[in-house]
């Protein structure tokens, strides 16, 4: 008995050696053959690994089957812009080709895009992007309304892949720009399910996750409602003083309670957070057809906490709003928030976020982990006020500049694709998160901030110096009597004028040279005709002449001294991003024609102030040449008027803010009746035209970017009852008033 008991102890220690040595030396064999040692990243391994197993699982691999996405996997899961976009087609300039409508239709049902496709297409339609000439294109836009790929959804289009196979420039997605708010439908949402092959498009995408993400070609954009704005936009709700920092409630949501599937588990667990104080945080189980069969105990309490806020109310009165995923990683709290000011505490793990190619979020919301949601309440209340309040201040920037509209939102997208072009100079992180943001600062112009309005102190206005341009359209006679030639005098005579160039626009002949007035020898003078100089057919042109930051634009009926030419030009100094001159008028609603309306009439307030005697800075003609809609310029050029309207728009829209009005000792004078040199100023059909500009530029703009406002600036003990010399500016009131 002893021996066999001895003999078993044996067999079993013998058979545990054996598995143990000998388990060790397959393991240690298996991981030297194992294939991810070849690999530079297991994160890689990783992703791809899930990537092929979420596809394969999906209803589309089971409907067009898995050769497509083997090919989409392997070739162009890992496109780059070197890799799957042609360069050469953007050689000359970064233009946009949008297919027709119904393109190579060939018996297929005729397509008609969403409305809100066709604002995506309007809008580059109607852009300086936009080119008629595919030749001439570096991008290329589907007609093809790709925005909703959700096959339960109203605005799904099918056999997508069989109209594209049936673009001559389609070439399997290159240089193509595709665009998708939803992919994917009940019940598994899968991301990558567009219903098509995009080939080497480039995606730009909602709710794109980091893993189907590839850096540095596609672009995650927001998701926003098919209701948003095309152009313009709602402006935020945050005003520059809006205190106090901390609002009623710290944290807050309102939103539907998934009963299960995705998305589901952060959303249930929120009753644990709500205290009903200032955690309020309030869901509902009441969407879908089958809820009441699906609820559970929990959600008549839920429902009824749920309708005792207001959701408005709750996002302009919360300090930071919960933005926790949807059936997708994206969700339209997210943009709600940003508007309201409201900072984002967002819950979404994995989500790439809008822009983040060029936005740095940390600046305008707190990313927190679904792991940890029981976290969420003290990481909020630790963060404190200071920085409060300029995560609430970028928020606003942010959507005022990039995601207010349908319009921002593809130029942004644009823009991200045009500076990863070679040769093109690219805008860095300060540019593009700080006002006026990138879309309305281009380095064509300067790689210098100081040379830009909006990005220098007051303190240091760039040089001490101005340009005058005096624009000559009535032609009147030149003698030493003559409005023109006190005019040019007058301006000589300032300390800080560098440069005088007359644009001479009159069918009267151009007066000799030698009928100008002598300027002193530190002011250079030209005279420019429309037959030679394309500054005189449009008026803010960039000219190479003008060189200094500020530029004195004069019409030839200018009333000024010099003290009035000095006293605004020290003024502008203050305010470089805003026009700051003499005669302003001012726009209003008029509610009988359900119109803007546009007066001339002295009152309290004003809006515009006419570039007929003001100082702007360089940068605007720029913007106004190479930045305005065509459709803008159009108007402008066809009606033969209302420039000095359109450039008080676009000052407006950049800087948020109205134009200066500064002081002046005496009005325009009237012309007596009859006279052949009548100013078009006191034609009524002149000013009937410019209401009418009025009306067209809000409409293209989509807003009224023009402010009121009931500030003059004078100088010091200007009409002060003392000594005239101890007054700087004393000619404002020894000469007329």
């Amino acid at each position: 008995m002893q021996a066999k008991k001895r003999y078993l102890l044996v067999l079993s220690c013998a058979f545990l050696a054996y598995c143990y040595f000998g388990g060790y030396r397959l393991k240690n064999e298996s991981n030297l053959t194992s294939p991810h040692r070849m690999l530079p990243s297991y994160v890689d391994v990783l992703s791809d690994h899930l990537y092929i197993r979420d596809i394969e699982s999906s209803p589309q691999f089971r409907r067009i089957g898995s050769s497509t996405y083997k090919k989409v996997n392997n070739s162009y899961r890992n496109c780059r812009m070197e890799t799957c976009f042609d360069y050469r087609k953007c050689h000359s300039d970064f233009k946009v080709y949008v297919y027709p409508l119904n393109d190579e239709m060939n018996g297929e049902t005729p397509l008609t895009p969403s409305p809100a496709y066709q604002k995506v297409l309007d809008v580059i339609l109607e852009s300086r992007y936009y080119t008629s000439d595919p030749s001439q294109a570096c991008l290329f836009v589907l007609a093809i309304d790709t925005l909703d790929r959700d096959s339960h959804s109203s605005d799904y289009v099918r056999n997508v892949q069989s109209r594209l196979h049936r673009l001559k420039l389609w070439n399997n997605g290159r240089n193509h720009v595709v665009f998708n708010l939803y992919s994917g439908t009940w019940p598994d949402y899968v991301e990558d399910d567009l219903g098509f092959d995009t080939g080497e498009a480039i995606l730009a995408k909602a709710s794109m996750s980091m893993s189907s993400f590839r850096p540095g070609f596609d672009i995650s954009i927001p998701l926003f409602f098919k209701s948003h704005p095309e152009r313009g936009g709602d402006a935020g709700f945050v005003t520059s003083n809006n205190f106090p920092v901390t609002k009623r409630y710290l944290l807050a949501f309102k939103g539907k309670r998934y009963l299960y599937g995705i998305g589901s588990e952060t959303r249930n667990a929120l009753y644990h957070l709500h205290n009903d104080r200032d955690v309020v945080l309030v869901t509902t189980c009441r969407h879908g057809k089958t809820w009441k069969e699906r609820k559970d105990q929990r959600c008549d309490e839920d429902n009824a906490e749920f309708d005792r806020y207001d959701y408005d109310l709750l996002l302009q009165n919360s300090t930071f709003c919960l933005v926790p995923r949807g059936r997708r990683l994206g969700s339209f709290r997210f943009l709600e928030a940003l508007q309201a000011g409201c900072v984002p505490v967002l819950l979404s793990n994995g989500l790439q976020m809008p822009f983040s190619e060029v936005i740095d979020w940390n600046k305008a919301l707190i990313m927190a982990d679904e792991r940890l949601l029981l976290q969420v309440p003290e990481i909020v209340r630790s963060i404190p006020a200071t920085k409060v309040f300029a995560l609430r201040q970028q928020t606003q920037v942010l959507w005022d500049r990039y995601f207010s509209s349908v319009e921002k939102i593809v130029f942004t997208t644009l823009e991200i694709i045009r500076e990863r072009l070679p040769l093109q100079r690219k805008r860095d992180g300060i540019i593009w998160n700080n006002s006026p943001g990138a879309l309305l600062t281009f380095p064509e112009f300067s790689d210098f901030w100081p040379h830009y309005p909006f990005h220098i102190a007051p303190a240091a206005a760039a040089d001490d110096n101005f340009t005058a341009v005096v624009y000559c359209q009535l032609g009147a006679p030149l003698t030493p009597s003559s409005t023109l030639f006190r005019l040019i005098k007058n301006v000589a005579k300032s300390q800080h004028v560098s440069k005088i160039l007359v644009a001479w626009n009159s069918d009267k002949p151009l007066p000799p040279h030698s009928r100008w007035p002598p300027l002193p020898g530190h002011v250079s003078f030209h005279v420019l005709q429309e037959s030679s100089e394309p500054l005189i057919a449009q008026r803010f042109f960039p000219h190479p002449l003008l060189k200094s930051a500020a530029i004195l634009s004069l019409d030839e009926d200018a009333l000024l001294n010099t003290d009035e030419i000095d006293f605004a030009f020290q003024v502008w100094k203050s305010f470089p991003e805003r026009i700051v001159g003499y005669p302003a008028r001012s726009h209003y609603w008029d509610d009988a024609k359900g119109s803007w309306g546009y007066t001339s009439k002295w009152t309290n307030d004003y809006s515009i102030v006419l570039t007929g005697a003001a100082f702007y800075h360089r940068y605007y003609n720029y913007l106004y040449t190479e930045w305005l809609s065509p459709l803008l310029l159009k108007t402008v050029q066809q009606s033969h008027n209302c420039e000095d309207i359109l450039i008080n728009f676009l000052v407006s829209h950049v800087t948020r803010r109205p134009p200066i009005k500064v002081t002046q000792r005496k009005q325009y004078k009237e012309q007596p009746p009859g006279n052949s040199l009548r100013s078009p100023w006191n034609d009524p059909d002149h000013f009937i035209q410019r209401q009418t500009c009025l009306n067209t530029f809000a409409a293209v703009f989509g807003y009224m970017p023009l402010l009121r406002s009931n500030m003059r600036l004078d100088p010091v003990l200007f009409k002060d009852p003392v000594s005239n010399l101890r007054k700087k500016y004393r000619q404002i009131e020894l000469v007329g008033s």
